[in-house]
């Protein structure tokens, strides 16, 4: 099963989300995201936050459609996003997605990028998705679909990430190493339809992404 989380970072053309929502089994809205599902004309299925980023239009909006409302402290130990991931996990969801969780505030940007790393770890594939990027860490393998005009960039997250295998791509590895800081995986193509990367050991970054 997947969850959609609906951040309130950059969300522009729809039409780009719409196969998220379509696979999605549940759509977890959190906080300022309200206002991207208002516009959509999309209720979600629950409303996760300290609702300061909220407008009152659009609290409204999903209280008039009966939207289940989980209000946290503004003071608190973790971040908005996190607590909407725990209530994925711990509401069953294998998969998720989140829209909206890269924006203009870098901080936050890469906490959502390492609660991707925390969902790995138990066991939850997770992608971070824009118009631009579509992010998933891998600690074995993955299969990646060609996209017209998107390149591919493996980056460790680990100190060292060993025996990155790729098919696929232009530039291929064999069962090689690389350390974290090192660029050597950024900004790959694809020689097929379909590539595929896989590691010994060590976690790794896979973004694809276009201009």
């Amino acid at each position: 099963m997947t969850a959609l989380i609906v951040c309130s970072g950059s969300i522009k053309d729809y039409s780009h989300y719409e196969k998220y929502f379509k696979w999605a089994k549940a759509v977890i809205c959190v906080d300022g995201g309200a206002k991207y599902l208002r516009k959509f004309g999309i209720v979600p299925d629950v409303l996760i936050g300290d609702l300061d980023s909220i407008s009152d239009e659009d609290l409204d909006y999903l209280v008039s459609m009966n939207v289940k409302i989980m209000k946290y402290p503004i003071q608190k130990d973790m971040t908005d996003t996190e607590i909407a991931v725990d209530y994925a996990v711990d509401n069953g969801f294998k998969e998720i997605v989140i829209i909206g969780g890269i924006g203009t505030r870098l901080d936050h940007t890469l906490a959502n990028i390492l609660l991707v790393k925390k969902l790995l770890d138990k066991g939850v594939k997770c992608t971070l998705v824009n118009e631009n990027n579509e992010l998933t860490l891998i600690n074995d393998r993955v299969e990646i679909e060609k996209e017209k005009d998107v390149k591919v960039t493996l980056l460790p997250l680990t100190d060292v990430v060993e025996g990155i295998t790729t098919k696929g791509l232009y530039y291929e590895l064999n069962c090689e190493d690389i350390v974290m800081g090192s660029s050597r995986g950024v900004s790959n193509e694809f020689s097929d339809d379909i590539a595929e990367v896989s590691v010994k050991k060590g976690i790794l970054i896979v973004i694809k992404s276009k201009d």
